[in-house]
């Protein structure tokens, strides 16, 4: 096979479809389970979906064992930019496994278009159905905003999502503006009394609480913004990109009563 690139345009040199791959982002994982199954041979800790996956594990996604996807035997490693870390991705490299890196998306037709060329050329997959549906589905008109949220993503420190992330264009489309969409930083770190302060100035009129990366729940998140409406949502909804797509837009619009 003649060498593709990756989202990053980075050479990957396959000699045939890989046959042996290994996922270190846990949502392209539910989409190679979903479309090249019986090629999928390890994948991180936090791959959750689908939940009877029965793979070797090679650690976390930020800090994989570089030493065990090596000891999977792989023909391909699929990473991404902003989840996996320059170094574990040289360590492969060097060691002679193939690794296509994927670009972090600022939006929901940006991920889609990722996914479609990693299919297509690593794998030689036709447009799977799920992936067109998505693609109409979230392209639709956005509703007028009626809220304006705060996205909290981790706490202790408090971390949000700020300018041009996959979260924040999710929310946009389902009429909710990001407070933070204009930030210098993708996801910024204010401190608490910051964000109070924007709600109780009422440029923030919602905190939208995930339970992914941190596990947000009625008991941990709300309490921090007293008398403000807070919202907990399902972290896969409004942060991976793949098949779940065709359910985020129902579950999170009904979440949000948007």
């Amino acid at each position: 096979m003649a060498a593709a690139r990756d989202d990053l345009g980075a050479p990957v040199e396959l000699a045939w479809r890989p046959r042996r791959v290994v996922s270190l982002v846990p949502s392209l994982t539910e989409v190679l389970a979903r479309e090249v199954r019986d090629a999928l041979a390890g994948v991180t800790d936090y791959c959750s979906h689908p939940e009877d996956l029965d793979l070797p594990r090679i650690g976390g996604s930020k800090y994989p064992k570089v030493a065990e996807v090596l000891a999977v035997e792989p023909d391909l490693v699929v990473a991404n930019s902003e989840e996996n870390r320059p170094e574990e991705v040289a360590a492969l490299r060097e060691s002679g496994v193939p690794v296509w890196v994927t670009e972090a998306p600022a939006t929901v037709p940006a991920a889609l278009r990722s996914i479609r060329r990693l299919l297509a050329e690593a794998f030689g997959r036709p447009e799977p159905e799920w992936l067109a549906e998505a693609e109409r589905l979230w392209n639709r008109e956005p509703p007028p905003v009626t809220a304006t949220a705060i996205v909290p993503v981790w706490r202790k420190p408090w971390v949000v999502v700020g300018r041009e992330t996959f979260a924040g264009d999710v929310l946009r489309r389902l009429g909710v503006a990001n407070a933070y969409a204009d930030h210098a930083e993708r996801y910024p770190r204010p401190k608490l009394d910051e964000l109070q302060g924007l709600l109780r100035d009422g440029v923030a009129d919602l905190v939208v609480l995930p339970d992914e990366p941190y596990e947000f729940t009625a008991d941990d998140g709300p309490e921090a913004f007293p008398g403000a409406e807070s919202v907990l949502v399902n972290g896969r909804f409004l942060t991976w990109y793949g098949p779940s797509l065709l359910d985020a837009h129902a579950e999170l619009s009904a979440a949000l009563n948007r």
